[in-house]
């Protein structure tokens, strides 16, 4: 039993004859953090505003919509940068919307998007998708920081606060009703998307 330990121990410690496997593990490890480390930092560095608004398709379109809404400058000095409305928190969801964002990156070298004249014709289909995208995820990253068991509807408008309630009974989702929230509304959108809260 000795001898075993031994020969297994001397094969850890020289599994090639160059390295020993606590030099590989450790070289290993340090490159894993390494990579880890790069990794992380880029992907966070793709979820700042100005990463975001670095293009001039976006800083000249959306971007100046967005500043004239709530969610740009309000009361409260509480502001959602793109990547809160955009990105996944969680990292499986937002490696899959890193990888689908490949999509714009593309549109952005082909140059499908890239006058005003250009943009608004691709207005309408890039505004579905999200909205699509949105849904079929209970719109999570508008429920990061809202949510019908935070909302006082005393504090609403009737209006809302009915519109809410009813929301809450049918599960419906945030994106059902707030489209164009914080961005102009696609020009031909269907009658029943036409109204927003």
């Amino acid at each position: 039993m000795a001898g075993k330990l031994a020969s297994l121990w001397a094969k850890l410690k020289k599994p090639s004859a160059k390295y020993s496997l606590i030099g590989l593990l450790a070289t290993g490890f340090i490159s894993g953090i390494l990579f880890w480390g790069g990794f992380n930092t880029g992907m966070e560095a793709t979820n700042t505003m100005d990463f975001c608004i670095s293009c001039h398709e976006m800083h000249d379109n959306v971007y100046q919509e967005y500043k004239k809404t709530i969610h740009y400058s309000n009361r409260t000095g509480v502001r959602a940068m793109c990547s809160d409305c955009h990105v996944p928190k969680d990292w499986t969801h937002k490696m899959i919307r890193k990888i689908q964002a490949s999509r714009e990156v593309w549109g952005k070298l082909t140059g499908t998007i890239d006058t005003p004249e250009k943009f608004e014709a691709k207005r309408l289909v890039l505004a579905e998708r999200e909205w699509a995208r949105m849904k079929a995820a209970d719109s999570r990253e508008c429920r990061n920081c809202h949510s019908f068991e935070g909302m006082d509807t005393d504090k609403q408008k009737a209006r809302g606060a009915k519109m809410h309630k009813i929301a809450q009974d049918e599960k419906q989702t945030c994106i059902d009703c707030h489209k164009g929230i914080a961005h102009n509304k696609p020009k031909g959108m269907k009658e029943d998307e036409d109204e927003d809260l």
